[in-house]
């Protein structure tokens, strides 16, 4: 059983926009505030790769060059939700989406790999197409 769901991916033409979700499951226990939480993407035939980050103290967000000025992440803390909004798509952001919460400590970019992240979503496709 998944312990963080995504939800919010779908086909949307370049230039678009999507926000994509994260919630803890109701039985894993998580308060996402209080853990490190990043979104990573895979496309097809690619490694999984960070996207964005929350450090463990919550105090920075940190993006992929790739996304930097496109992407944005936030969180509900009422909700115990983390979002992504992705903005002017491109095609080559066409990956499966997946949030992923690190136990241990994230205090930079360089400690935003999939080795770091302790428990992963499913994942949300997004397509991005003309």
């Amino acid at each position: 059983q998944a312990h963080l769901v995504e939800s919010g991916g779908g086909l949307v033409h370049p230039g678009g926009s999507l926000r994509l979700s994260c919630a803890a499951s109701e039985t894993s226990g998580f308060d996402l505030k209080r853990n490190a939480i990043g979104w990573f993407r895979q496309a097809p035939g690619k490694g999984r790769e960070g996207v964005a980050a929350f450090s463990s103290n919550g105090r920075n967000t940190f993006y992929a060059d790739s996304v930097k000025g496109r992407f944005i992440m936030s969180r509900d803390n009422v909700e115990n939700t983390v979002y992504l909004q992705m903005n002017n798509l491109e095609a080559e952001d066409t990956a499966k989406y997946h949030c992923a919460l690190a136990m241990g400590d994230i205090s930079s970019w360089a400690d935003v790999h999939t080795d770091e992240y302790d428990y992963w979503g499913q994942g949300t496709q997004v397509t991005v197409s003309p």
